[in-house]
């Protein structure tokens, strides 16, 4: 399917500016804010019940995080959210509407977890933060107005996080992976197919691995694909994009868990590209894409017993 095209402008708005892979890592964070941040409208912002400022535990010490709360009566499940952006860029701000989204239509307490980046804070940093935070927020649902469940999610890089800690963290509910990056040293031809000229691409992503990856790529905590063993994992809602170079290690993931027994709800979105959960002010594609992905999740969360 071509690409959607109310993405056009926006795809032609990011290659005019300078390439990510010839920045230095504080000057693409400032960039992906501008485009995350700055462009967002104040009527774009998703209303919850109310955000609140805290810390959670990190792999070396607290980490800064962020709660959102939905309208209306809980307990409700607890969400540890992990925000994309190649383990390099992204931070709390850039994903606040999504967080919030994820909030408001899956009627959950989502906890923004702000792990470390690199290269200040190479892997395996992030992860240990991802799996110390998850842990801390087991112990603490009920105090954040949770059912006693936990629940992970993440996008990208995120996405890759959210699935390491379902692995390393027994009693995780439910995980959403939304276009996750699962197997850094493999080779797929989605890389070759859209790997230039989707937002995302190849020399990027090699950007963000050069900062980032472990010396051994095949290292489960950095490429879960990898794992010797999915058996016993949460269930999962997994979505990729048609035109995304991730789409096939994600689908791949995907499909593996399947086969280890563990429930998956799948869908790839046509015509739309890496980082479309951020894109529905450009794109009403993406907007319902992003709408029925939390309305899977909200559906894979209401299926599952509250914990306790």
């Amino acid at each position: 399917m071509p690409l959607d095209p109310q993405l056009a402008g926006l795809l032609e708005l990011v290659a005019a500016g300078t390439p990510t892979y010839e920045s230095d890592p504080v000057t693409a964070r400032r960039g992906f804010r501008t485009l995350t941040v700055d462009f967002r409208k104040p009527e774009d912002v998703v209303p919850v019940a109310s955000v609140t400022e805290t810390e959670v535990a990190g792999g070396d010490g607290p980490v800064a995080a962020r709660i959102y709360r939905p309208e209306g009566e809980g307990p409700w499940p607890v969400v540890a959210f992990f925000h994309g952006g190649g383990f390099v860029i992204g931070d709390l701000d850039t994903h606040d509407n999504l967080a919030r989204r994820i909030c408001r239509d899956a009627a959950a307490v989502v906890v923004s977890v702000d792990y470390r980046l690199a290269p200040e804070h190479p892997f395996p940093a992030g992860v240990e933060d991802a799996v110390a935070a998850a842990r801390d927020l087991q112990g603490r649902t009920e105090e954040l107005g949770g059912d006693g469940r936990l629940a992970v999610a993440g996008d990208s890089a995120g996405g890759n996080l959210a699935a390491v800690v379902s692995q390393q963290v027994p009693g995780i509910a439910v995980q959403l992976l939304v276009y996750p990056a699962t197997d850094g040293p493999g080779e797929y031809e989605s890389r070759t197919t859209n790997g230039q000229g989707y937002f995302l691409d190849l020399p990027t992503m090699a950007w963000f691995m050069e900062h980032y990856a472990p010396t051994d790529g095949v290292d489960p905590r950095f490429s879960p694909l990898r794992a010797a063993s999915l058996a016993g994992q949460p269930p999962a809602v997994v979505v990729t994009a048609e035109l995304d170079p991730l789409r096939d290690e994600g689908e791949a993931y995907a499909a593996a868990l399947t086969a280890a027994g563990v429930h998956v709800v799948s869908r790839r979105y046509d015509g739309l590209i890496h980082g479309f959960v951020d894109m529905g002010a450009f794109s009403t594609a993406a907007d319902a894409a992003t709408a029925e992905t939390i309305a899977l999740f909200a559906e894979v969360l209401a299926a599952g017993p509250a914990a306790g």
